[in-house]
């Protein structure tokens, strides 16, 4: 498969005109997953850049490895979770989203998207609008990517998101459409854009669920970067265990097939809401784990690679949002004997991090994993992201107490058992598979021969391939623009 395909010359050079007339170099995968490569043209002119501020040298901060200190790069971001927290005796360690630009990783999966056309001309920045169907976060790092990149962005996300999201949104000029429901609620995102397909002929949709750059940009930066990590933290004896992410539009889940490639023993754990067990149970609902919807599975999510679905309570996520957030809680979790370091980090797990959390410690459990094992999990975005539904419950509830605070603990970490989780054999996996007809094929416009084709593991090898391509791709782009 080959991501970039035919090129359009005529598209192409409007494209290359702007970026020229707007000093934009695009970064290649291989300078966002060792930024040593960057210029040092670039790089001088970083530390006096912001990490959230509108310029095109943000671009080269789509990496995992910021330095939030220096505003150049290090080794990157991360947090091992002590036992006295988890309970578990295997070692889980989080990769930190916080320091991307945005807050949030989904600004890697946005430009993912993105780039490709417009290297090879099918999306046109002078012309056209990128349209970025979300429950969050992705519309938000699209529409970032669209700010550096000179582009118009129109945001779709669920009228129910947090008010965080679309504030930020109109702030950085996008178009904002909010369709009916929350977090579960994609089939009415993947509706509205079928009506601009048919009525708006100036847009071009970038649909994360089906848009294979999206897990390439994942495969190629997510998977490495925590195979950099479980070397630095593991030690000579260790084992990388497993990866476990909530599924959402499965682009960070294929951070699990380059994992694989490099540690063939390791399990790769599918996380989604109790109260929406798609994967679990063929399941339905309504969730509060706001960047993980569902009711479907994603189209690029390589299922024959997910070892271990695992469903979460969204009220656990919740309260403990609140306990590692609230004043109290980081006075009990310290009273209990969780490192202070420790307490002080956890305010950088967002809502579906802390699901992914919850879901790594019952892997573990599950699999009576020890010392020797660890476990890597993303975190998406931090509770910035989500002041406003602490402050909710804050008024719902009152200020986190005491009492409170130790009934959370001992339900919501301590008590965390083995239930709703299912390991997967081969047909439970083909059975999950199957369940991309209903939406893709029924409802997208994808063919059932496509479908079959997801099946093939060399489909996989060959999308992920395909990276070497893009990179010479924007080598090129970037000489015609006279700044590569």
């Amino acid at each position: 498969m080959d991501i970039i395909g035919p090129i359009d010359e005529a598209v192409r050079k409007n494209t290359v005109r702007r970026c020229r007339e707007r000093g934009i170099r695009i970064p290649t995968l291989a300078e966002m997953r060792n930024p040593e490569r960057i210029p040092a043209s670039v790089r001088a002119r970083l530390p006096g850049v912001g990490l959230d501020d509108v310029d095109p040298a943000n671009l080269y901060r789509i990496t995992w490895k910021n330095d939030p200190k220096t505003g150049l790069f290090g080794e990157g971001n991360w947090i091992e979770f002590p036992a006295t927290l988890t309970g578990v005796r295997a070692r889980i360690v989080g990769l930190v989203g916080r320091w991307f630009p945005t807050g949030s990783h989904k600004v890697g999966a946005g430009f993912g998207c993105l780039v490709p056309r417009l290297v090879n001309g099918s999306f046109d920045p002078t012309k056209q609008k990128a349209v970025w169907p979300s429950t969050g976060n992705y519309c938000r790092g699209g529409a970032f990517d669209c700010a550096l990149l000179a582009c118009d962005a129109v945001a779709i996300l669920p009228e129910g998101m947090s008010r965080e999201r679309f504030d930020w949104l109109r702030s950085i000029g996008a178009e904002v459409i909010a369709t009916p429901g929350s977090e579960s609620n994609v089939k009415e995102i993947f509706d509205k854009c079928k009506e601009i397909r048919a009525t708006r002929p100036d847009c071009v949709i970038f649909n994360q669920f089906d848009e294979f750059g999206n897990s390439i940009w994942h495969y190629h930066q997510t998977g490495p970067f925590a195979e950099e990590v479980f070397h630095r933290v593991g030690g000579a004896r260790a084992r990388l265990a497993a990866f476990v992410s909530a599924t959402g539009s499965a682009g960070t889940i294929a951070a699990g097939d380059y994992l694989r490639t490099r540690f063939p023993d390791i399990r790769i754990v599918a996380a989604e809401a109790l109260q929406c067990p798609t994967l679990l149970e063929n399941g339905f609902g309504e969730h509060g784990i706001e960047g993980i919807g569902d009711k479907h599975v994603p189209w690029i999510h390589n299922v024959r690679n997910t070892d271990l679905v695992c469903a979460i309570d969204d009220a656990a996520c919740l309260a403990l949002l609140r306990l590692f957030n609230e004043p109290e809680g980081a006075k009990f979790l310290i009273r209990e004997g969780v490192f202070e370091d420790s307490v002080r980090a956890l305010p950088l797990l967002g809502i579906s991090c802390i699901c992914n959390l919850v879901a790594a410690i019952k892997t573990a459990s599950y699999y009576e994993m020890d010392e020797g094992d660890v476990l890597v999990i993303p975190l998406t975005d931090s509770s910035e992201l989500y002041r406003s539904r602490l402050q909710e419950m804050r008024e719902k509830r009152g200020d986190l107490g005491t009492d409170e605070a130790a009934r959370i603990y001992a339900r919501d970490l301590q008590g965390i058992g083995v239930d709703h989780l299912r390991e997967l054999g081969y047909h439970d996996r083909k059975r999950i598979h199957n369940l991309k007809y209903f939406t893709w094929v029924e409802q997208q416009g994808k063919t059932a021969e496509d479908l079959r084709r997801l099946w093939d593991p060399d489909f996989w090898s060959a999308v992920y391939a395909s990276a070497d391509a893009w990179d010479r791709a924007i080598e090129a782009f970037n000489r015609e623009t006279g700044l590569g």
